[in-house]
């Protein structure tokens, strides 16, 4: 016999094998049908108990109103399509997207999203090593958090997980007597002047291929960030920069100057000669028929050029910019200054990134704090 209840108060009855069994009504799916949830029991009693808990989950919104179970993998890219999206650059989008198909395991992405267990997501970031498993841990912390916040789930997880220690790559630069065999056995390629622009400014890659005639001022000896070119999907896009203190303006040594002067004068030479075929683009550094270099063929060049210089392979573009950070932190340039100059959103990124790379640091702060306890002695 059926003990019936109003809409959303539950129902229990007793079935014909001697079990109880309870519901509780959700709402309605997409298509007008009607949800139920279901509790089984031996007595009437635990039936009774298990319905009170679905109640008060209904009450609080942890009752699921979509007729059938999602699984986490279908949540993670709901999450991503529907509230990250929105929110972020193409090129992110792109990043977690291809970090979802890459390194999210089908065993993991199969289970129904409320069945997720902290041990589950810890095992998957002890797979993971580095800027991988920090970006996916950030991510599915903020789609459980999105999640708990609708009511799917009554917790977020990975919050009960423990980030594995990350390795920080060293930071690589060019010392001194690099850089001298570095622009002695490339000043005679044409991208010489973009290479030279990078390592006595410390701009990013995409940073110096966006720069336009528009962003350097030859007279104050200056020049403005205001956007970055990426490749993505077969189409050049130019995007703002990432935070607020990316958009700056760098001052340019007088060395920079003169070299950026005669480049000028060779690019004039180009666009002439390209006469009704040039493609009306004012990027400081094109290609030689003046359209945006790729951004993977222009670190190809820069391979090249370190084979030449009998340079290590493994130092990167970013290593040019790592070695202007570095010298200037090095003649005891104030840290603050060097933040706002790369673009750092923060003094403690600068700091953390470099202090154990500039050589001297510690000593010098050392000496200054000898030279003052000296003076007040005397």
């Amino acid at each position: 016999m059926k003990h019936r209840r109003g809409n959303n108060e539950g129902s229990i009855y007793r079935r014909k094998d001697g079990t109880w069994c309870g519901a509780v009504s959700s709402g309605r799916d997409r298509e007008g049908n009607p949800i139920r949830k279901y509790v089984y029991g031996k007595t009437r009693q635990e039936v009774s108990n298990k319905l009170v808990k679905l109640l008060q989950d209904y009450q609080v919104g942890l009752l699921p109103t979509q007729g059938k179970k999602v699984t986490f993998g279908q949540w993670l890219w709901t999450y991503l399509n529907l509230y990250k999206k929105p929110q972020i650059r193409e090129t992110t989008y792109e990043l977690y997207s291809n970090i979802l198909k890459n390194h999210l395991p089908t065993y993991l992405a199969s289970l129904p999203l409320e069945k997720v267990r902290p041990e589950d997501l810890q095992r998957l970031f002890l797979e993971k090593e580095g800027r991988t498993m920090q970006i996916l841990r950030n991510f599915i912390h903020g789609a459980l958090k999105q999640a708990m916040r609708l009511g799917y789930v009554p917790r977020n997880v990975a919050e009960a997980t423990t980030p594995p220690r990350n390795k920080k790559k060293e930071v690589q630069v060019l010392s001194r007597e690099d850089i001298k065999k570095f622009i002695a056995s490339s000043q005679d390629h044409r991208l010489f002047p973009a290479f030279f622009l990078l390592l006595t400014t410390g701009l990013r890659r995409g940073e110096l291929l966006g720069l336009q005639w528009s962003d350097v001022d030859l007279e104050r000896g200056t020049i403005t960030v205001s956007r970055s070119l990426i490749y993505l999907k077969g189409k050049f896009i130019f995007q703002e920069p990432k935070t607020k203190g990316s958009s700056r303006t760098i001052p340019l040594p007088e060395v920079t100057q003169e070299v950026l002067k005669e480049w000028k004068r060779k690019w004039l030479e180009e666009r002439m000669a390209l006469g009704a075929n040039w493609p009306k683009t004012d990027l400081v550094f094109p290609t030689e028929v003046h359209t945006p270099i790729n951004p993977r063929n222009f670190g190809r060049t820069f391979k090249d050029l370190l084979k030449k210089a009998e340079l290590s392979p493994t130092i990167t573009i970013h290593g040019l910019r790592h070695t202007y950070a570095t010298l200037l932190l090095s003649a005891g340039e104030h840290p603050k200054v060097v933040q706002e100059l790369l673009g750092h959103s923060s003094i403690t990124i600068t700091m953390d990134t470099y202090s154990k790379v500039a050589p001297g640091l510690k000593e010098k702060a050392v000496e200054k704090l000898n030279a003052i306890l000296n003076n007040g002695s005397r």
